[in-house]
């Protein structure tokens, strides 16, 4: 087995929609930096994604200077959207967990309904070093997030896709695969493990930045959106279900929290800890 390294490094400036390959990216606290610090709410203030709306996976969110982004998506003109000036926040639920957000105005709002065509609006996280802990049961002290389903990154290997698209291959919905990574929206993609070799670790150091394992990640129904046409199929829902299964979650990849801040570089090296 060759020496485990770095493939790919993935970035999502607003949850839910298209993911950005970068080839490096700072570690933060809570995230790499500019990852899902921006999200949709609907008009109950509850965060929208693509459970609901896989037509987000067709939306695009380019940084800009100063923290602002550039949102685009077929059919409708590119708008740009100021970080805004936190005077004044308001509570958003992300899976039954209340996070204060700062909305982004009445231009994004506009152009986000009118694009999924239902009532939604864009907000921002302000401060994500104290806006939303991680969940205590895996968590220390003091450890935060941004709108990510629960952890500041997640890590995926190639070698684990490689071996679930073979048992896909062998189901009953062999026609919809091999499945590319972007089903699982990783931020890291690791290469030169053994299949699964994940399962196993607790630390890892990628490059000169060390993580802990918090869990498995537990996959939805996004998983089975194809992220570039936001057609739903059944996998790789339906293999995972039979063959990877955790706490009653299907389950790929791991979610991981950074030990300290720095930077990763794709071609990094990456060493199993613990």
């Amino acid at each position: 087995m060759s020496t485990p390294v770095l493939r790919s490094v993935h970035v999502h400036p607003v949850k839910a929609m298209r993911a950005l390959a970068r080839t490096e990216a700072e570690v933060q606290p809570w995230g790499l930096a500019g990852d899902r610090r921006w999200t949709v709410v609907d008009a109950a203030n509850e965060v929208v994604t693509q459970r609901r709306h896989p037509r987000m996976a067709l939306a695009t969110a380019e940084p800009l200077p100063g923290g602002g982004i550039s949102l685009s998506a077929p059919g409708h003109p590119t708008l740009e959207v100021e970080v805004p000036h936190p005077s004044a926040t308001i509570p958003v639920e992300i899976f039954g967990q209340f996070v204060e957000a700062v909305p982004a105005g009445a231009a994004a709002a506009a152009w986000l309904s009118a694009y999924l065509e239902s009532d939604v609006r864009l907000v921002h996280m302000d401060a994500p070093e104290h806006r939303r802990p991680v969940d205590p049961d895996y968590a220390l002290p003091g450890e935060t997030v941004s709108f990510a389903d629960g952890y500041p990154l997640l890590v995926t290997t190639v070698s684990s896709l490689d071996a679930l698209n073979s048992l896909i291959a062998q189901g009953d919905h062999a026609d919809e695969g091999p499945l590319p990574m972007n089903r699982f929206r990783p931020n890291l993609v690791i290469e030169g493990t053994a299949p699964w070799a994940e399962d196993g670790w607790t630390r890892l150091a990628v490059g000169e930045v060390t993580f802990r394992v918090a869990r498995p990640c537990g996959r939805c129904v996004v998983t089975t959106t194809n992220q570039l046409t936001a057609e739903r199929g059944k996998e790789p829902l339906r293999t995972l279900a039979r063959h990877r299964r955790s706490d009653g979650r299907a389950i790929f990849g791991q979610n991981l929290v950074p030990e300290h801040t720095g930077t990763v570089r794709v071609g990094d090296a990456v060493k199993i800890l613990d």
